[in-house]
């Protein structure tokens, strides 16, 4: 199967003053995922920031702007909007992007199936606030990116499908070396794959310095990968420069030509997820 390259441009944390290269506007945000396009990538992982201070918001005006550019340029590609829980724990403001209608309708929806800790603050998931967001998204046709975290979320999800919540064909981000969940090597990363469900599709990330460890693995393992100024801002180990988002696209698609493997597009991850086709459900923009 060729490579998944979930496309990961800004997260919640990276700030300017840590590194210039984070795209925090609706535009540097599009411009940024203009140019993985021409690269080349399957899907994108999507964070606002407020305008004013840059801080992550969820607001859906942010979020229909960013997607409606994105659209102009890419109507087929496969566009995934942040639920997080680490600053929104409302189910108002979490579920407020899935909101969005016709062109500018995300194809998907993180859905962190734990609460976890991250190095100074939690991310909350509820069982009842992560089993609210799988129905809206199931209710409005909407597809959970499935996150996980540690083996136990792998199990919750199962518990979600037998109470039909969640129904195959699924797709797993593997997010590896955070400080209080699974580790980046081999013996947790089998496990996770081991605990999979039937008719499920994956990719892995690893945090900070794990990145292009986790990003390797997973290529050479026959999964996909995800990347970005989300989970790490560095090119090297050593921290001795800084990355943009396309030096790390451009480095997986030659981990990927190593291995003998293409880039998926995103007409054969639609094909694979059930999900509709990009420019026939929504529509261009004129």
């Amino acid at each position: 199967m060729n490579v998944i390259l979930n496309f990961t441009p800004t997260g919640m944390i990276p700030t300017k003053e840590m590194t210039p290269h984070v795209p925090i506007t609706p535009t540097e945000i599009i411009e940024n995922v203009h140019e993985a396009v021409e690269i080349g990538i399957t899907t994108v992982h999507l964070h606002a920031r407020d305008k004013q201070n840059g801080k992550p918001t969820y607001q859906g005006e942010i979020y229909s702007e960013i997607i409606a550019g994105i659209r102009q340029f890419a109507s087929d590609l496969v566009i995934c909007v942040s639920l997080s829980g680490r600053d929104f724990h409302e189910f108002e403001k979490r579920v407020e992007p899935l909101a969005l209608q016709g062109n500018i309708k995300p194809d998907m929806g993180s859905l962190t199936l734990s609460s976890l800790n991250f190095n100074k603050v939690t991310s909350t998931n509820s069982p009842k606030m992560i089993q609210a967001l799988a129905q809206e998204m199931k209710y409005r046709g909407i597809l959970p990116e499935l996150e996980v975290f540690d083996v136990g979320m792998i199990n919750y999800a199962k518990y979600l499908e037998r109470k039909g919540m969640l129904q195959p064909p699924y797709y797993f981000n593997f997010i590896l070396g955070n400080i209080a969940c699974a580790q980046a090597d081999l013996l947790h990363m089998g496990i996770m794959l081991n605990d999979l469900p039937p008719r499920s599709f994956w990719s892995a990330g690893g945090v900070g310095d794990f990145q292009l460890k986790v990003n390797s693995v997973a290529i050479a393992s026959g999964g996909g990968v995800r990347v970005g100024l989300e989970d790490n801002i560095w090119y090297d180990f050593n921290r001795t420069k800084l990355t943009r988002n396309a030096d790390l696209i451009h480095r997986i698609h030659t981990l990927a030509q190593a291995n003998e493997r293409a880039i998926m597009s995103s007409a054969e991850f639609r094909k694979l997820l059930n999900l509709k086709v990009g420019d026939g459900h929504y529509g261009r923009i004129s």
